[in-house]
Protein backbone atom coordinates (compact mmCIF):
# COMPACT_ATOMS: atom_id res chain seq x y z
CA UNK A 1 0.00 0.00 0.00
CA UNK A 2 1.05 3.32 -1.11
CA UNK A 3 1.88 6.16 2.16
CA UNK A 4 1.91 9.22 1.78
CA UNK A 5 3.20 11.87 4.86
CA UNK A 6 -0.10 13.72 6.45
CA UNK A 7 1.63 16.97 4.81
CA UNK A 8 1.94 15.04 1.45
CA UNK A 9 -1.81 14.23 1.49
CA UNK A 10 -2.51 18.12 2.52
CA UNK A 11 -0.81 19.49 -0.13
CA UNK A 12 -1.18 16.95 -3.03
CA UNK A 13 -4.53 16.24 -1.90
CA UNK A 14 -5.92 16.05 -5.38
CA UNK A 15 -3.38 13.63 -6.42
CA UNK A 16 -4.14 11.28 -3.35
CA UNK A 17 -7.57 11.42 -4.54
CA UNK A 18 -6.70 10.47 -7.96
CA UNK A 19 -4.73 7.69 -6.13
CA UNK A 20 -7.50 6.44 -3.69
CA UNK A 21 -9.38 5.31 -7.29
CA UNK A 22 -7.13 2.72 -7.73
CA UNK A 23 -5.99 2.00 -4.26
CA UNK A 24 -6.35 2.39 -0.74
CA UNK A 25 -3.69 4.88 0.56
CA UNK A 26 -1.99 4.86 3.96
CA UNK A 27 -1.48 8.46 5.79
CA UNK A 28 0.97 8.76 8.71
CA UNK A 29 1.91 11.67 10.96
CA UNK A 30 5.28 11.37 12.48
CA UNK A 31 6.06 7.98 11.28
CA UNK A 32 2.62 6.50 12.32
CA UNK A 33 0.07 4.92 9.90
CA UNK A 34 -3.35 7.10 11.02
CA UNK A 35 -5.41 7.23 8.04
CA UNK A 36 -6.46 5.12 5.06
CA UNK A 37 -7.98 7.24 2.15
CA UNK A 38 -9.97 4.27 -0.19
CA UNK A 39 -12.65 4.67 -3.35
CA UNK A 40 -15.94 4.66 -2.50
CA UNK A 41 -16.28 1.91 -4.25
CA UNK A 42 -14.29 0.08 -2.41
CA UNK A 43 -15.64 1.21 1.17
CA UNK A 44 -18.72 0.38 0.03
CA UNK A 45 -17.85 -3.08 -0.92
CA UNK A 46 -16.10 -3.37 2.77
CA UNK A 47 -19.71 -2.14 4.57
CA UNK A 48 -21.51 -4.78 2.37
CA UNK A 49 -19.18 -7.71 3.78
CA UNK A 50 -19.47 -6.49 7.21
CA UNK A 51 -23.22 -6.63 6.81
CA UNK A 52 -23.18 -9.92 5.37
CA UNK A 53 -21.46 -11.50 8.42
CA UNK A 54 -23.60 -9.28 10.54
CA UNK A 55 -26.60 -11.39 9.03
CA UNK A 56 -24.30 -14.34 9.20
CA UNK A 57 -24.43 -14.41 12.80
CA UNK A 58 -26.81 -13.08 13.51
CA UNK A 59 -28.50 -16.68 11.91
CA UNK A 60 -26.14 -18.61 13.65
CA UNK A 61 -26.89 -17.28 17.16
CA UNK A 62 -30.56 -17.69 16.24
CA UNK A 63 -29.85 -20.98 15.29
CA UNK A 64 -27.70 -21.88 18.66
CA UNK A 65 -30.80 -20.65 21.00
CA UNK A 66 -33.44 -22.52 19.12
CA UNK A 67 -31.62 -25.90 19.69
CA UNK A 68 -30.57 -24.41 23.13
CA UNK A 69 -26.94 -24.48 21.92
CA UNK A 70 -25.93 -21.22 24.39
CA UNK A 71 -23.92 -20.71 27.13
CA UNK A 72 -24.44 -18.25 30.18
CA UNK A 73 -22.00 -15.09 30.60
CA UNK A 74 -19.81 -16.17 33.00
CA UNK A 75 -19.15 -19.20 31.30
CA UNK A 76 -18.07 -17.23 27.92
CA UNK A 77 -16.00 -14.58 29.42
CA UNK A 78 -14.60 -17.51 31.05
CA UNK A 79 -13.78 -19.08 27.30
CA UNK A 80 -12.81 -16.16 26.03
CA UNK A 81 -10.06 -14.70 28.35
CA UNK A 82 -8.57 -18.92 28.01
CA UNK A 83 -8.69 -18.26 24.14
CA UNK A 84 -10.93 -20.95 23.97
CA UNK A 85 -14.03 -19.11 22.30
CA UNK A 86 -14.04 -19.47 18.29
CA UNK A 87 -17.52 -17.92 18.25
Amino acid sequence: METLTANQAKTQFGELILKAQQHPVQISKNGKPVAVVLSMNEFSGMESLKLQLLQQRTEQAKNDIKNNQTLDGEAFFDELELGHYDG
